[in-house]
């Protein structure tokens, strides 16, 4: 199940944005023009997937923080994120042919207390819900939320109530989705819980990516970098293959070489450089440029990587002469799976667009309003 496109509305400055995704969408703008806001609005989606999304808006300060401020019409304030994918794999189970072009389509509105109504007065509120897919006749309502009262469609097809009120700090993406009764609903939480947002390595003596790690196999990058040393063992000595993985360290590293030895009790890696071969450089010694790329290396070269890999200003505390080897993992990463690349780097951006054709989009402000320069507001491109 891909992702193909993302809309957000009423969301910081995000006032109503429209984006199609393709395998690989990068996005390179100044500070302040909101590029982090479109990465956040992805992350919610997750959150709502794992049933944390009122937690996620509270913990950045509450809807007071995360609505838009700019001019509001009249009517219910609300923020409202949908997500549509494709996704053969359902249409062959809900007998469609794959060529109708099944498309489930997720919908979240969030929005304020009533003044009358019980909670917390700047708490996160999920007013709406909705999962359909469209079968290329009409579109098909699998799940539906107003309020607490949820109704969605069994593997019989008949659209039943849940049986449980939600509260209001429920997503119902998460509860009918881990039910295991309602399939559909299942499979779409199970894909965007299988995203990862790497939005900045911790560089600190005691940062996850610079300990030991568990002998455990390791396919993917946890999302705070901390079984890295198990990823390198993984990719050395079960996979054993690490054609790429040392191509890209000797070229951003001045022709660095990873050391992994065989795993104990636990994993552990370092650097040999070039100027010291007989010296083996322990993570805590390397700077924070050298360990950053080394976690990004473990994102993006893992033996498996996840449904969706986002990077948030990845070319943080990197030398500027790494950056075409990042480009070319990022490349590398892209035949693999879906990304979705924010940066402040132009010479990143373009690195990437001249190994994989990729345009990168311009994130600009308007009038206080985030958009990508030369979009129209059906999300496509005047010079399309």
């Amino acid at each position: 199940m891909r992702l193909t496109s993302l809309s957000a509305t009423g969301y910081r400055s995000l006032r109503s944005i429209r984006l199609d995704i393709g395998r690989l969408a990068l996005f390179v703008g100044e500070n302040g023009v909101g590029k982090s806001n479109l990465y956040r609005a992805m992350q919610l989606i997750k959150a709502s997937a794992e049933g944390t999304l009122s937690y996620e808006i509270a913990r950045e300060g509450g809807m007071q923080s995360a609505l838009w401020t700019g001019t509001r019409r009249s009517g219910p304030v609300r923020m409202v994120f949908n997500n549509e994918f494709d996704n053969d794999e359902t249409a062959i189970r809900s007998g469609y042919s794959v060529e109708t072009g099944l498309a489930p389509s997720y919908q979240v509105e969030i929005g304020l207390r009533p003044p009358a109504a019980a909670g917390f007065a700047f708490e996160p509120q999920i007013k709406e819900e909705t999962l359909s897919i469209d079968s290329g006749r009409r579109p098909v309502e699998m799940m539906g939320r107003k309020g607490p009262a949820v109704f969605a469609r069994d593997d019989k097809g008949r659209r039943i109530e849940h049986p449980v009120r939600l509260l209001d700090s429920e997503t119902a993406l998460a509860i009918l989705g881990s039910s295991g009764r309602y399939p559909e609903i299942g499979d779409l939480r199970a894909t965007v819980l299988g995203w990862r947002f790497y939005h900045g390595f911790r560089t600190d003596r005691d940062s996850p990516v610079r300990q030991p790690s568990l002998a455990i196999t390791a396919p993917l990058l946890d999302e705070d970098g901390g079984n890295l040393a198990a990823v390198f063992a993984t990719l050395v000595h079960i996979r054993e293959d690490t054609v790429d993985l040392d191509r890209c360290i000797a070229d951003a590293l001045g022709g660095a070489t990873l050391d992994v030895p065989v795993p104990g009790e636990t994993a552990t890696f370092g650097l040999r450089l070039p100027e010291f071969p007989q010296r083996l450089f322990r993570p805590e010694e390397l700077s924070d440029g050298q360990i950053r790329f080394l976690a990004l290396a473990g994102a993006l070269l893992s033996y498996r990587l996840p449904r969706l890999v986002a990077l948030n200003e990845p070319e943080t505390s990197l030398h500027p002469s790494m950056l075409p080897a990042l480009a070319d993992m990022i490349a590398q990463a892209a035949e693999r799976t879906q990304l979705w690349i924010v940066t402040h780097s132009r010479v990143l951006a373009d690195e990437i667009t001249a190994r994989t054709g990729v345009r990168a989009l311009t994130v600009i402000k308007q009038d206080g309003a985030t958009s990508i320069e030369g979009m129209k507001l059906s999300g496509g491109f005047e010079d399309d």
